[in-house]
Formats: C-alpha cells, structure tokens, sequence
C-alpha cells in the first residue's frame, strides 16, 4: 500500500492533534462517564481504578482546554467542583461508544491471539 505523504501523517495535521487527546484510555474513560452528566473530581477519582489524582486533574484540563469538558466550582467550603462535557465533547461519544463495543465484541479473540503469541515466544 502507498502511503501519501502528508495528511494525518504530518506532526501538525488535525488528526494526530484529536488523537493526542483521545488515544488516551483515560480520557476516553472519563469522557464516557460524563455522558450522564456533571460528575465530582472525587466521584471520577473513585470511579477509575488505577488512575491517581493527579493524573485525572491533569486529563480534565487537558479536555477543558480542548474544549471538551467545562468545569463548574461551586462557593462551598471545600470547593465543590463539576465537570460535564461540552456539546463538542458529546459529539465524540458515539466513536468512544463504537470503540467500547469493538472491544467487548472481540475481547477474546485479542486474548487468544496474545496467548498464542507469547506461546510462540
């Protein structure tokens, strides 16, 4: 197969700049719990197993700056803080959605695969 130059293969091409964002599992993590809507820093923090608080406050301004997830804090002692998607953020969520089902679909072919793999290794 030849291969174009130029395109999503530029390191400037819009491509390789959403991907940067989404090719994240945690942020695809946490985009697809804000499909239901605004959720605490504490609440994504518990709902993610692995992901540190650090890690997770770095994600939600990565997304904020995108534009992808707003950020509500709200006067209470401590700050109460939100985060939702954003109408471009939703506009993600059916690819998140299709990548989630192609995973679940073929999970064990995946396994099988890597068993036989290391297998041979």
């Amino acid at each position: 197969m030849a291969v174009k130059s130029g395109g999503p293969y530029l390191a400037n091409s819009p491509f390789r700049c959403i991907l940067d964002r989404i090719g994240d599992k945690w942020t695809v993590l946490i985009m697809r719990l804000l499909t239901n809507g605004p959720i605490r820093f504490n609440v994504l923090n518990k709902l993610i197993e692995g992901l540190s608080a650090k890690v997770l406050s770095r994600a939600l301004k990565d997304l904020e700056r995108d534009g992808l997830v707003t950020r509500t804090a709200y006067p209470t002692v401590p700050v109460t803080v939100e985060y939702d998607l954003t109408s471009l953020g939703r506009t993600l969520i059916g690819t998140l959605d299709a990548l989630s089902d192609w995973a679940q679909m073929n999970i064990e072919a995946v396994h099988a695969s890597q068993r036989r793999y290391d297998a041979d290794a």
